[in-house]
């Protein structure tokens, strides 16, 4: 797509298939330097449609589809429509993609948070929400949307279908809409016992009339082209008026990246079975997806065995999220550098290791904890854990133990 006159000099190195979607797509969009349409080419948003009928089971009209860069500026655009500066409030769940909390900040909207169950494997609690609004209620806050994260990031955890039933009716009870952040579909590491349910489906199967805005993204699954900037969201019960205001606001920004569009139709358009690109996209995706869930289990049992240290093993996305207990030596080091003991551990981990983790303060957690984001994606993960091991345990003797 970058460079037609590609397919015809190298023809006998390409399958036929992936020439053919080449040439499908260069005849609707033409040089991928152009603009396009604002919402998206037609044709990439009528190949995503198609994919949610297949996913779901359930119809999907182009045009409720927006492509965008990335499923950060969906989520930022959908943030402005949203908020009336100072005065709306929006259900974030602890801990959080901190995308979250810094869009709020930059349109002056509320974050209202609810807090995950981590002894329940990261689960999202009705009562917890319920509790939340009712704490945002007595400050005057006024609750307009409803974030979910599932798979979630930092946690990894799915929710059921019983809970996502029950965040769908909460939400047309208390008239928010539903933001659906579910970027980590394909990131599944046991899809037997763990599958993955979309919100899209779930408000279908049970013909709920709440708004619904779903997001995805060709950054992760087993593509990982996050450099791209290509995404989608999908609109469901969302009005022809708010779907226009909408449109005009994506116009502003003139249309999202043509080659992140283009890795939005791989995403949704892989190679059949009986296709000639097929026998490897089947052995390059099932090897990834093993890899993972191995590395993530191998990482979830050996973090469990060291002391003061407890890792739910995520079902879900790309990270684990450990607690670790500190000693208060630790605790009283970092207040004395002005930083939280999870940053104090983070950098010491970085500068002991080369090991870069995400702390836990940085995505909310609850006052006292401490955690940090390992993301679960190296090869080579036995030293990767070896060294975090080692580190750990001289962490605590350092700072007088546990």
């Amino acid at each position: 797509m970058e460079y037609p006159p590609l397919a015809e000099l190298v023809k006998d190195k390409w399958p036929s298939d992936v020439l053919q979607r080449a040439k499908e797509l260069q005849a609707e969009i033409g040089s991928i330097g152009a603009y396009s349409h604002s919402k998206g080419v037609p044709l990439i948003r009528k190949h995503v449609a198609e994919f949610i009928e297949e996913r779901d089971g359930y119809p999907s009209d182009p045009e409720d589809i927006f492509l965008t860069g990335g499923a950060s500026a969906g989520v930022s655009l959908l943030l402005n429509v949203l908020i009336t500066p100072n005065e709306t409030g929006i259900l974030i769940p602890i801990p959080q993609y901190p995308l979250y909390t810094a869009t709020l900040s930059q349109f002056n909207g509320i974050p209202i948070p609810y807090h995950l169950s981590e002894s329940d494997g990261w689960s999202t609690s009705l009562a917890e929400i319920e509790s939340a609004l009712a704490e945002a209620a007595k400050k005057g806050v006024k609750p307009r949307a409803l974030v979910v994260i599932n798979p979630g990031n930092p946690t990894g955890a799915l929710l059921d279908l019983t809970t996502m039933e029950n965040v769908v009716r909460f939400c047309e009870q208390h008239s928010l809409v539903l933001l659906a952040d579910e970027v980590y579909q394909t990131n599944l590491h046991s899809p037997q016992t763990h599958p993955f349910h979309s919100f899209k489906s779930v408000v279908r199967k049970i013909n709920s009339p709440v708004p619904l805005i779903s997001f995805h993204s060709i950054s992760k699954g087993v593509k990982g082209e996050c450099g791209r900037r290509g995404g989608y969201f999908e609109c469901t019960n969302i009005s022809e008026e708010v779907r226009a205001i909408l449109y005009k606001m994506v116009s502003v920004t003139l249309c999202p990246p043509l080659s992140g569009q283009i890795g939005v139709d791989c995403m949704v358009r892989p190679p059949k079975e009986g296709e000639p690109s097929y026998p490897l996209y089947k052995k390059e995706t099932e090897t990834i997806h093993a890899a993972l869930a191995q590395r993530t289990k191998l990482m979830a049992d050996r973090l469990n065995l060291l002391p003061g240290v407890s890792c739910v093993n995520s079902p879900g996305a790309l990270y684990l999220y450990p607690k670790i207990e500190l000693p208060d030596k630790a605790v009283k080091a970092a207040e004395a550098l002005g930083k939280s003991p999870d940053t104090l551990y983070a950098l010491e981990l970085l500068d002991e290791t080369g090991i870069c983790v995400v702390p836990g303060s940085g995505f909310g957690q609850k006052d006292g904890e401490h955690h940090y984001r390992l993301t679960c994606l190296c090869p080579g993960v036995e030293q990767y854990v070896s060294a975090l091991e080692g580190f750990h345990r001289k962490f605590v003797e350092k700072y007088g133990g546990l």
